[in-house]
């Protein structure tokens, strides 16, 4: 009582946080309940009748249900590989520039699509990679035929992974930089001491410093390895596409939303939230046992 005396102002202000997450993340997860019926909307939950495991064997069953979960684990991988490498090597190109104000104007420029919505971004993008769009006008001029980006589906998933990158690699930079800054500088001075080049000294100094952090950010992303983007790929899907670009998320919402299977789609949502917190558990122990780091 005399520690909560001197401490319940902190409370109060995490009571209105605790609320919202209660009310809004807690409560819901009742509907769980949907996932092993045969929910029907104006029967709710007790009037539904109760299938057990049904729609979870019915997921494995249907073969679009297969090809989704493929389409979100590559689409996911991928993300995940170019998101860690694209602003590692930029980091490191970064650090490289000795005149300040012109570092700090690139890293403004390459932080900017970060703060963009995929709702604007997805606009922007069906213009630009149309078959009559400005990408494929300079393809033309150089003899290419009009690459269908967006409704290919040989196509698409570059297209959702290169345009992912290019979003989000200057706001992943920024972890990379403060590791960067945070260098001992008499390492470089003794390796110039010794005769070593720039390169040499990125070689065997930098990069074996930021690897770790690298390690670190790698391995914790993988607990969100079943989180393709549901924005952007909602934003830049079509029909044409399904086969190759739909993925757990998208997939939930037509059959869920879109054509009322709601314990169906509850049993997909379930299945990848509970993958996606074993690997999550998995990625923490494996942080803390290769990287010496942990949260809790």
């Amino acid at each position: 009582m005399k520690t909560l005396r001197k401490t319940w102002p902190f409370h109060v202000m995490l009571l209105p946080s605790m609320i919202f997450l209660l009310l809004f993340s807690y409560i819901p997860m009742g509907g769980i309940v949907m996932a092993f019926q045969d929910y029907k909307a104006w029967r709710g939950f007790t009037g539904s009748e109760w299938v057990g495991l049904e729609n979870f064997r019915y997921l494995f069953e249907r073969q679009d249900s297969i090809q989704v979960i493929w389409n979100t684990l590559i689409i996911a991988v991928l993300k995940l590989i170019f998101n860690l490498f694209v602003p590692f090597v930029f980091a490191l190109l970064l650090n490289e520039i000795r005149k300040v104000r012109l570092q700090r104007t690139i890293q403004t420029m390459v932080y900017l699509p970060h703060f963009l919505s995929w709702v604007i971004l997805g606009g922007i993008l069906i213009d630009l990679l149309a078959t009559d769009g400005f990408v494929n006008r300079i393809l033309s001029s150089f003899g290419v035929q009009p690459i269908f980006f967006l409704g290919d589906n040989d196509w698409f998933r570059f297209t959702v992974i290169v345009s992912d990158v290019w979003k989000e690699f200057g706001y992943n930079t920024i972890i990379f930089l403060a590791a960067l800054a945070g260098i001992n500088p008499a390492l470089y001075e003794a390796a110039e001491m010794d005769g070593a080049s720039r390169f040499r000294q990125t070689l065997h100094i930098t990069i074996p410093s930021i690897v770790p952090i690298a390690a670190v950010v790698g391995t914790l992303a993988l607990g969100n390895v079943l989180n393709a983007g549901f924005d952007q790929i909602f934003n830049l899907y079509n029909p044409l596409v399904y086969e190759k670009g739909d993925i757990i998320d998208t997939f939930v919402y037509r059959t869920a939303i879109l054509n009322g299977e709601m314990g169906f789609g509850t049993a997909i949502g379930l299945f990848k939230s509970v993958i996606s917190m074993v690997l999550i558990l998995l990625s923490y122990r494996a942080a803390y046992k290769w990287a010496n780091y942990r949260i809790f």
